[in-house]
This record gives C-alpha cells, structure tokens and sequence, in this order.
C-alpha cells in the first residue's frame, strides 16, 4: 500500500492536476445548463434538481477514479450530454419516475453491450488514422471557440492567447496552470465574478422509485442508448486511440458506465459514458509527457467530479460565476496540441488519407441525420471510403493481372 502511495506521489504533477480541474470545469460549465433544462422538463423540482448534480459529480467521480487508477490511464467518465438535450427536447409527456425507468433501461443496454464485447469488436475494426480524424474533428470546434471568444471579449481571450504562447516556451507542463490563474485575476479585477448566489450547503440525494413504460422505453430508452453510443462511447474511444492507448480494453469500460448509470439513475445519473472531449484534455501531452503518468489526470478529475457532487449547488454556481468567453477560451487552448497531434495522425499514412480527411470534415461540419450526430457518420462516411478504395484496388488488381 505504501509503495502504491509512494508511486502515485511520484507520478504527481500540476498539469496534471490542473488538466483534471480544466476537464470538469470545461465538463460542468459548458453543458450543465443541459442537464437542468432536462431535469426540469420532466418535472425535476430544487431538491431533485440537487440530487441530479449530486448523482452526477458522484457517478463520474468514482468511476474516473477507479478506472484510471486500475489502468494507470486518464480513463474519464461524464454524463451524456446528447442524452439529456434528447430528453430536454422530447415531445413525449413523462413523469419522474418513468424517466428513472428509461435510465435503468439505458443502463442495463449498455450493460449488455459491454459485456458482451460488441461494442469492442466494432471499435476494433477503426484505424487509428480515422479515429484521429474523427476526434479532430469533434474538438475543431473549441479551437474555433477560442476566437469566437476573442471577438467577444478581446482584453481577456487575448491576454489568455498571450500567456499561453509565451508559457509554452518557457515552461509547456504548466502553460494552462498559468492560463486559469491570470484569467481568473483579470476577471477579478474586472469585478466579473459574482459569487454572491453560491450556496455552500451539502446536497441530499433524492431517490426516485422507477416506473416502466414499454412505449417510452422505445420511444425515449432506445434513442438515448444509441445516441450515447454513437455520439459519445465512439468518440471516447477515439481520444484513447488517438493518445496512444490503443491497447486499452473497450468492454470492461463500457460495462463500468452501464454499472454506473444503474447505481446512481434513481437519484438522476440519467446516462454515463467514455469522455471525449474532456479526456482528450485529460490525454494530451499538456497533462504530462509521459502518457503512463497522465493516470494522475484522470484521478484528478474524478476527484473535482466528486467534491462537484458533493458541494452540487455551490460548485454550480461558481461554475456559472465565470464568464463563458473565460471557459470556451480555455477549453481552445487546453485542446489545440489535441487537435495538431490527431491531426498528424490522421494524415501520416497515405492509404487512410482520403478517408481521414472526410472523416474530419463530415464530423467538423456539425452534420445530423436521423438525429445522430456528425461524429457518427464521419465515421461511417470514412470507413466506407476504406472499403470502397479496398475493394477497388482488389478488382483493379485482379483485371490487371488477367492482362498479364
């Protein structure tokens, strides 16, 4: 036990640290405001509303850290941000209690799914080319998001822009340690952060006994797994892939999620699954050089997650209390060596090119169809190609030797 803690202590490292905090920060204040449209569209009132954040920080806290501590990897779990704008924008009339079936009902799919090792046969069939393309894609938009920032509030995106740039040269592990602390000073001097509204009370879990409905198990339960699936599991997968942890097993993972959501769905934890966006700060080489030591990321970032749960309200409204511009503008940084390293990746070979260049720009496009997102159908659009340009090699070969 001592040697373990020895070991951990020596694997210690700010960035890392600090990529875990950026993650959850990123992770709460860019998608709870989500999370409470779908709690309050089906009826969600304060207390349970609390219990969701509290289910929440605690169901990706203990997950993140258990996973990341028995790999050694940065193995981020987060809620489904798909699955709870689905639910928020569902025509379909449902109480509480039927929307803890449908949770359970997600969970145990992908339960299933997990265990069974379907989803990591599939994955398996994904070169890593496509699946670098794949993950630039998905976090092209923060890096757009920077400069979205910056013509919103040009004094502090800029400032940020020039600490990180001059960070980077001098010291790379502790660029985006430096970026928060100056950002978080010029909001304070500028008078910006309000924290007036924090409420520093503790949550109570509120359980919630299910009631099943066949019609909205299909209705409202199969569209949540497979968005989740789609939208979320593929590109977790993607960041592990393309960070170098290929090896990585798929389906005890994906069984994890399935558990968790299980757990904690009674007291809201609608939907778990692999991180993506939020790993991906988590897997970078900002984190740490040494991709065997950015595990301390990954434990990072469950721990903030549970210290979010626990203090739901309070950590909510600091989370809130800092502008947007502060949060889209970090998350550009944190991800742009993310986004150049995946890219280079994704271009390296020249069998998957053509592939990977239309997997990054069908996912960067934001396209949807049957109400899945762009992720998914770079992905089919990209393998397609693979097996178009396969297929017509093997043709082509067999014709010309015919000649021969």
């Amino acid at each position: 036990m001592m040697s373990y803690l020895a070991t951990l202590y020596k694997d210690m490292s700010i960035s890392a640290v600090t990529a875990g905090f950026v993650a959850v920060l990123v992770g709460f204040a860019s998608a709870i405001a989500i999370v409470f449209q779908a709690a309050i569209a089906i009826g969600a009132n304060q207390a349970q509303l609390e219990s969701w954040v509290w289910a929440l920080g605690i169901g990706m806290g203990i997950s993140s850290i258990s996973l990341s501590l028995w790999y050694k990897r940065p193995l981020i779990i987060a809620w489904s941000t798909p699955g709870a704008a689905l639910l928020a924008a569902s025509v379909i009339d449902l109480t509480m209690a039927q929307a803890i079936g449908v949770f359970l009902f997600v969970g145990a799919l992908i339960f299933i799914t997990g265990i069974s090792g379907m989803f990591s046969k599939l994955v398996s069939c994904i070169p890593v080319p496509i699946a670098s393309s794949m993950l630039a894609g998905i976090l092209f938009q923060f890096g757009l998001g920077l400069f979205d920032a910056m013509q919103n509030d040009l004094l502090l995106v800029g400032v940020m822009l020039t600490s990180f740039v001059i960070m980077k040269l001098i010291a790379p592990r502790l660029a985006i340690a430096f970026v928060l602390i100056v950002a978080i000073l010029i909001v304070v001097l500028q008078g910006r952060l309000d924290l007036s509204s924090m409420d520093v009370n503790l949550v109570s879990p509120v359980f919630v006994s299910p009631e099943f409905s066949l019609s909205l198990l299909i209705g409202i339960g199969l569209p949540m797994f497979i968005v989740t699936m789609s939208s979320q599991n593929l590109p977790g997968v993607a960041v592990l892939k393309a960070s170098g942890y290929q090896e990585q097993s798929i389906s005890p993972v994906i069984s994890m999620t399935g558990i968790t959501t299980l757990l904690f769905a009674p007291f809201g934890g609608f939907t778990f699954n692999l991180a993506a966006i939020t790993a991906a700060i988590c897997m970078g080489e900002d984190a740490h050089p040494d991709k065997d030591k950015r595990y301390v990321a990954g434990l990072s970032a469950g721990i903030f997650n549970i210290f979010a749960g626990i203090f739901g309200t309070a950590v909510v409204g600091l989370f809130i209390a800092f502008p947007k511009e502060l949060v889209a503008a970090l998350a550009g940084l944190a991800l742009l060596n993310v986004i150049a390293s995946s890219l280079k990746v994704a271009t390296a070979s020249n069998e998957y090119r053509d592939a990977a260049i239309l997997t990054f720009v069908v996912t960067a496009s934001n396209f949807s169809l049957l109400g899945i997102s762009s992720a998914f159908w770079g992905l089919v659009i990209g393998m397609a190609v693979i097996v178009l340009t396969r297929l017509f090699n093997k043709i082509f070969n067999r014709v010309e030797k015919s000649y021969e």
